[in-house]
């Protein structure tokens, strides 16, 4: 609900919108009408496991024992969720597992699709079943609305167009992603006679899952 409220959702409305919160340790999905929760999931896939991905890929295919800093650069800069409009690579760096010496290999911004591939198709299948779950006056809704993504894990690239491509819907990503969810929290604070009803609802424990 934060993440919603963060990314400017008419959360309070009696409008349907859906907020895709890709963390580092866990993707929330919801969808929020008038203050509540009508639907709910909740995944232990997000960008923590999309870099372990890529250290599990670097030594399956290369024998190369890579750090969680160096996935996570690799994830960042060439990483993707859909095809690029111009593929690119860069080196990965780390310790070949068979001379026990350090190596440098160039690897590809479709490589590093491939290694993120089951975890990002997890992520879409999660937000495909909520829309599925998601009552048909909510879903007109959201197909005028179109679905937000937030969190660090909205900025790999292609992942808007992905959600988009399988949910058939707009996806957009949030401004300012991965602060989200501490700027809702702050406006709740800021606005807490309007917001009342909402943090009632949480507390009720409305969600649906």
């Amino acid at each position: 609900m934060a993440a919603a409220i963060g990314a400017g959702l008419p959360v309070t409305e009696s409008l349907g919108s859906m907020i895709v919160d890709i963390g580092g340790g866990t993707t929330e999905v919801a969808v929020i009408s008038l203050g509540g929760i009508v639907v709910s999931r909740s995944l232990r896939i997000a960008g923590d496991e999309l870099d372990d991905d890529l250290i599990q890929y670097a030594r399956q295919k290369y024998n190369l024992l890579i750090g969680e800093r160096m996935a996570e650069r690799v994830k960042i800069t060439i990483g993707s969720a859909y095809p690029l409009p111009k593929e690119q690579s860069m080196p990965l760096k780390g310790r070949n597992l068979i001379t026990g010496l350090p190596e440098s290999i160039e690897i590809s911004s479709v490589e590093v699709r491939e290694a993120l591939a089951n975890s990002v198709a997890t992520i879409v299948e999660m937000v495909r079943e909520a829309l599925d779950d998601t009552p048909p006056e909510l879903i007109a809704d959201l197909m005028e609305q179109g679905i937000a993504i937030a969190g660090g894990g909205a900025l790999l690239q292609g992942m808007a167009e992905r959600l988009s491509e399988e949910t058939k819907m707009r996806v957009f990503v949030a401004d300012d992603p991965m602060t989200c969810v501490a700027r809702g929290a702050g406006r709740v604070l800021e606005d807490l006679d309007r917001l009342q009803k909402v943090l009632a609802s949480l507390q009720r424990g409305s969600t649906v899952h």
